[in-house]
């Protein structure tokens, strides 16, 4: 056996050692405009945080057709810049349609900086070359894998390193308007993928904390992590390949004009407001949390980089009650001490996640699932969506690399969200897992509004009933066990174990749960 181990183990460390990006030379530094107080809207933002005080405006957008549609507005009514930064970015209906009204702006002369992380980009360099020679548009990526190896054994050689990505969010517009969320761009995201019933959380905001977005997206723009895509990915375009595309992406909407989503984009209840002028904003004050890009080569320990760090003196003054959403939740033994001291001293703790039938990374949920008695034993309460993805939809998702996402009529979980007190929430890209903790960067805003607060935790408490399971957990002197309640067609049920799932499936969690991988989940 060891025979075979000694050259193979030499082949990766070769691989290791020949996998190398070239010197970031090309990287000119770029930053967020800051006279755009003329543009229209530039001139809205002002007048509607004027007329509130100076205060910062929050827009929820729980449906996926009103968050595309928030999106294209926003692109629609561009004047100097749209700024651009996700995780994943599909070449699908959405990611397409998505390009069109980017490249739509870019045309008119707004420039156009997209970040992307590379985790989506396999076999796609050319895509990314076309649209990057456009004179207005300008593509970077962020820890890039190497060109010249495959990815697959990069990822061997390269754990801890390539597998630390960036898991941003952010959407921002003429420095006057930020979308910032859960939300990845794509079919599944937006609503427009009728086989996977999906739904997220964004928030748009307006005001000074645009800003501090802007401040955010410009850090990692200039980083030393991001790399011009024309640095790494040599592709000649022809004149004629850059003239296609032009007329393909242009011609895009007026190809599919006819079609249900872009009809239902159009018939939105967002889209019927803002033609009315009459959007529903909360006001307040907010601020931006953001890891800075150089987490991800720096120590695990180094906690002066995370978010989590500007978050902590917010739950160290929690009085009364915390309520988490979060798809992927892994706590570990420290999580689970905090959340046993937050409960010994008084306060309310109510988690809202995913169930294993609704879970589509099952290795995550075996994580979590370590850590359920434990935390029922502190007295949290915690609740597991009462959904069911089939076989087929997580076959599906996986092949495309894509998440799980969420909302009451999902049927898995994926908005990233927690109130405090009733008087703060926090909405972004941050899951409540050792990966997004230590390995990823994410990026979120705390909102001070206690109206808002108080609206999304009673809709969140008063739809539990129906949208999750309430797990109790019974320990006596015969049986120590978890039991789901719930209801189905209106009619109360109680499993012994997870619901809507088979034999096997529990077995193979339970097989996952041994692992010591927890650091990755």
């Amino acid at each position: 056996m060891f025979r075979y181990f000694i050259p193979v183990a030499a082949l990766l460390m070769s691989v290791s050692a020949c996998t190398s990006l070239p010197e970031n030379v090309d990287r000119v530094e770029s930053y967020a405009y800051t006279d755009t107080g003329n543009t229209l809207l530039g001139k809205e933002a002002h007048r509607l945080s004027a007329k509130h005080g100076g205060e910062d405006g929050f827009l929820l957008l729980e449906s996926g057709i009103d968050a595309f549609t928030a999106r294209a507005i926003l692109a629609e009514e561009a004047e100097r810049s749209i700024d651009v930064q996700y995780y994943l970015y599909h070449p699908d209906m959405v990611g397409n349609l998505f390009t069109s009204i980017l490249l739509k702006a870019a045309e008119r002369g707004v420039r156009v900086r997209i970040l992307l992380d590379d985790m989506d980009f396999d076999g796609r360099d050319r895509d990314l070359a076309l649209i990057n020679r456009h004179p207005n548009i300008q593509i970077r990526i962020f820890n890039p894998f190497d060109r010249k190896v495959g990815r697959g054994l990069q990822f061997v050689t390269g754990l801890g390193s390539v597998t630390r990505r960036m898991h941003n969010k952010s959407y921002t517009v003429d420095n006057a308007y930020a979308i910032l969320g859960g939300r990845n761009i794509g079919d599944e995201y937006f609503d427009a993928d009728p086989a996977v019933e999906f739904a997220d959380l964004d928030v748009v905001v307006v005001g000074d904390v645009v800003r501090e977005v802007s401040n955010a997206f410009d850090l990692y723009w200039n980083s030393e992590l991001v790399y011009p895509v024309e640095s790494i990915i040599d592709k000649n375009i022809s004149d004629e390949e850059y003239r296609q595309l032009i007329d393909y992406v242009n011609n895009y909407e007026a190809t599919y004009k006819e079609s249900v989503y872009i009809q239902a984009l159009y018939n939105s209840d967002l889209y019927r407001k803002a033609v009315k002028n009459d959007l529903g904003y909360y006001w307040g004050d907010a601020e931006v949390v953001v890891d800075d890009p150089e987490k991800i080569r720096g120590s695990r320990e180094d906690t002066q980089l995370h978010l989590t760090t500007q978050l902590e003196p917010y739950f160290q003054n929690l009085e009364k009650e915390l309520v988490i959403v979060s798809p992927y939740f892994v706590p570990g033994k420290e999580g689970v001490a905090f959340f046993k001291d937050l409960v010994d001293r008084g306060i309310r703790v109510v988690i809202l996640t995913n169930s294993l039938s609704s879970n589509d990374v099952g290795v995550v949920h075996a994580g979590y699932a370590n850590y359920r008695d434990d935390l029922l034993r502190t007295g949290v309460e915690i609740y597991e969506m009462n959904k069911k993805l089939t076989r087929a939809q997580r076959k599906a998702m996986k092949a495309n690399k894509k998440e799980s996402l969420g909302g009451s009529s999902s049927a898995s979980l994926h908005a990233k969200t927690f109130m405090l007190d009733r008087k703060l929430v926090f909405i972004g890209s941050l899951n409540l897992d050792p990966r997004s903790f230590y390995e990823n960067t994410e990026i979120g805003v705390v909102l001070h509004s206690e109206k808002l607060a108080e609206d999304m935790v009673q809709s969140i408490l008063d739809n539990l009933d129906r949208d999750a399971f309430r797990l109790e957990l019974v320990d006596d002197d015969e049986v120590i066990q978890i039991l789901w309640h719930g209801y189905e067609n209106g009619k109360p049920v109680t499993y012994d174990v997870d619901p809507y799932t088979g034999f096997w499936r529990r077995l193979g969690i339970g097989l996952l749960s041994i692992f010591p991988m927890e650091s990755q989940l």
